[in-house]
């Protein structure tokens, strides 16, 4: 009787060490996953990818826009102020347009390489996140497995202890007739 109890208490607690096991387990990968969310691979930029992502930081924010219109407003307030040879560019402004169409010309293929860049950035996030997604389903369907197998072991040690419980009264039983036909 007490053999059978040290076992049931001896495979109880092999069931608690790989629960143990398997909790571990899923925690050190995760660790790893979060790792490497929160430390990405650092990216190795060449001059020309540092420069399409300055010119297209810059050429996206107010203080360019701003600066530019006043370099505008201040070509055209000295060609049409100036007088005689002073102006450079006078009335239509043939020289601002070609400027300004050749920055234009420049400016549109290096910020396309820089979105272009970051697009490839969004496309490994996706991936990334794509993968984090599947590794949680597969990690969701191990739990099921794993909550399914646990069920089936409980439902054993319950189905045992019951069966050596009724072993018991039935020898008790047995002991107990015995002893009513003695006396």
């Amino acid at each position: 009787m007490e053999n059978d109890i040290e076992e049931m208490l001896a495979q109880q607690n092999n069931h608690l060490a790989k629960l143990h096991q398997i909790v571990t387990d899923t925690i050190k990968e995760e660790e790893l996953i979060t790792n490497n969310l929160l430390n990405p691979p650092q990216e190795i930029l060449n001059r020309g990818q540092k420069l399409s992502d300055k010119v297209a930081r810059f050429g996206g924010s107010w203080k360019f826009i701003i600066s530019f219109f006043i370099v505008l407003l201040l070509w055209i307030a000295f060609n049409s102020i100036a007088l005689g040879r002073a102006k450079f560019d006078p009335y239509p402004f043939i020289l601002m347009n070609l400027i300004l169409s050749c920055i234009a010309a420049l400016q549109a293929p290096i910020i396309m390489m820089s979105q272009n860049r970051q697009e490839e950035k969004d496309r490994r996030r996706s991936e990334n996140d794509y993968m984090i997604n599947l590794k949680a389903e597969i990690e969701i369907r191990s739990l099921h497995q794993k909550l399914d197998v646990l069920l089936e072991e409980q439902l054993k040690t319950l189905f045992d202890s019951q069966a050596k419980q009724l072993n018991f009264l039935i020898k008790i039983e047995e002991k107990i007739e015995k002893m009513n036909n003695k006396g």
